[in-house]
């Protein structure tokens, strides 16, 4: 029985792997053969990644491979082939299936490409390993392999019937510790989006419900802190979606979180008044925007109308208590910079909980891939193939883009400054103005050459907006002063946050937490723990000048998905 090896190279430590999972516990495999599976991240040194495979003696290595691991795979697997010289080493995912025999031609240490679908692939090549199945590999189908000094490719295996995928965690989801857990209800898209692998594929799969229910409910009864379903449109089948949606809102555990790509203007006002009902934090959604340019949405054959998208993301937003992140592809055709400006104000003005800017992947197999001369893309010779500059995008407005792409996430995106940026961001021209010359202050700060603290952030924002004559500078502190709180204790604070009420309300504040009454008001939750116990979780401060003064009260044993502290107004005088 050959020893196989399955093998993750993920982007960060708080990412799980679920193809290996459904490869491993497809038809039983782990049970039925000896089957490792292993996960590592891009972050780790190659060398130490081929230690510890060296050290479980393979017979066999898979790798799972996408555009953020490939390089590092590159260097693991002629090394790997040095020291194991007859391990087969595998590979299967996304980033080699569209060109596998190119990959095999110029990658010698890799010996076959699992294409596509890999658990039936997997399973047929457990039995031809392990079971004395006669089988030529030429028999197994979705395989490109090497046969002598010719490279062979089978034909494609049929799609899969999805109600065979097993659940792919352990029972007690020890096997995801601290990790992020996916999962998926379906395969394929609808839509054929030119940015997109998805656009090479024909038609949408569902796992049907009476597996789906059942397996979510494992999650529930787990109380797992998020699961992120990786269909990549959720809701294109209606009927679908509100089963699952109704299942959950109906079983909610008041702990679990579901992140579900969507697209917004698939949804009705049915669903819309479904959604109001559902407790906030139980759903997340992520909604694909790229541009809101009528050209460039064209030209990558998106059939997305961005107003009706607008009036549903805004009705969602209403209802309080769904988390929305929105998505913008810089680099796309026909988009230079003013026009992505635009598109990011019209994003902006959505006010999305996130407000996600990334760049163009030119993706092997894709339509961009295929037009890239039509569109003169220059893009990075590896991987993520990210784009350089286009005919309408110089590189100069690319590395623009990029340093308030990191203003975006720093700011923005962090949740850490969100009464600062609704009071900073109105005094500029616009929203993309604002991140514009707050990133131009960065770069040239030299910002972008250091590892800039924490505190160092709060410094930089204060440092830039006080350069703004609209800003009132006493009230930014209180603000940005409001916004630390709203993340932790404060302690160390900046030398120019300077604003307190500390010594006009301490006698009151001491008062408050020694007030049974006071505690059973605001506080139940905390008044058996004790005085001290409550302090050390809350924090009470004054906030605000005169008449604007108010009392609020932080809870940081309660959080939101950004990490800010449930808060509230409340008086200081019990009798009140």
């Amino acid at each position: 029985m050959k020893k196989v090896v399955l093998a993750a190279c993920n982007a960060k430590y708080i990412h799980s792997n679920l193809a290996l999972r459904y490869l491993s516990r497809f038809r039983d495999n782990n049970r039925r053969h000896l089957i490792k599976t292993v996960e590592f991240t891009i972050n780790q040194r190659a060398d130490f990644i081929v230690e510890e495979l060296f050290r479980m003696q393979p017979d066999v290595i898979l790798f799972s491979c996408y555009i953020w691991n490939v390089e590092i795979l590159r260097q693991i697997c002629p090394v790997l082939k040095k020291i194991l010289p007859a391990c087969q080493i595998g590979l299967g995912g996304p980033e080699v299936s569209y060109d596998s025999e190119d990959f095999l031609q110029n990658n010698p240490s890799v010996d076959l490409i699992l294409r596509g679908e890999g658990e039936m692939v997997f399973s047929e090549l457990l039995e031809h390993w392990d079971n004395g199945n006669p089988a030529f590999l030429s028999e197994i189908r979705g395989l490109t392999f090497r046969e002598g000094e010719e490279i062979v490719s089978t034909p494609q295996q049929d799609a899969l019937d999805l109600a065979l995928l097993p659940f792919p965690y352990d029972e007690d989801f020890g096997d995801v510790q601290n990790q992020i857990i996916y999962y998926e209800t379906s395969r394929g898209c609808p839509y054929h989006c030119g940015y997109c692998l998805s656009s090479v594929e024909s038609g949408v799969r569902f796992v049907p419900l009476d597996k789906v229910l059942p397996d979510l409910q494992k999650f529930l009864d787990a109380k797992v802190r998020q699961v992120k379903l990786i269909d990549r449109t959720f809701n294109c089948k209606k009927g679908h979606a509100m089963a699952i949606w109704q299942y959950l809102h109906e079983h909610d555990n008041g702990v679990t979180n579901f992140h579900f790509e969507i697209t917004a203007d698939l949804i009705d006002d049915q669903t819309i008044n479904f959604l109001k009902q559902v407790r906030k934090g139980l759903f997340q959604f992520e909604i694909g925007v790229q541009s809101t340019n009528p050209q460039t949405i064209r030209a990558i054959e998106r059939n997305v109308d961005f107003a009706a998208l607008s009036e549903i993301v805004r009705k969602i937003k209403q209802g309080g208590n769904i988390h929305q992140h929105l998505d913008l592809i810089a680099g796309l055709p026909y988009e230079d910079f003013a026009s992505f400006g635009r598109s990011f104000n019209d994003v902006y003005a959505l006010q999305p909980e996130q407000l996600q800017l990334g760049f163009l992947k030119v993706l092997k197999g894709s339509m961009i891939h295929q037009r890239q001369k039509e569109f003169s893309i220059v893009y990075h010779d590896t991987a993520p193939y990210e784009v350089l500059t286009t005919h309408r995008l110089p590189y100069a407005d690319t590395l623009r883009l990029k340093y308030i792409e990191e203003m975006v996430e720093r700011y923005y995106n962090s949740g850490r400054f969100i009464h600062t940026l609704a009071y900073l961001v109105p005094r500029y021209d616009s929203p993309f103005a604002f991140y514009e010359q707050l990133s131009q202050y960065w770069v040239a700060g030299r910002y972008h050459e250091q590892a800039v603290s924490k505190l160092g952030i709060y410094d930089m924002i204060w440092k830039f907006a006080n350069k703004n004559p609209q800003v009132d500078a006493r009230k930014l502190q209180w603000l940005i002063k409001f916004d630390l709180t709203l993340h932790e204790k404060p302690k160390k604070l900046p030398e120019w946050l300077t604003v307190s009420n500390e010594t006009r309300w301490r006698k009151e504040i001491l008062a408050f937490y020694s007030s049974q009454t006071q505690m059973q008001r605001y506080l139940p939750q905390y008044w058996e723990e004790g005085k001290r116990a409550t302090m050390r979780q809350t924090h009470l401060e004054v906030f605000g000048d005169g008449a604007e003064a108010k009392a609020i009260l932080f809870d940081y044993g309660n959080r939101d998905l950004l990490g800010n502290a449930a808060y509230q107004t409340i008086s200081l005088n019990e009798n009140d």
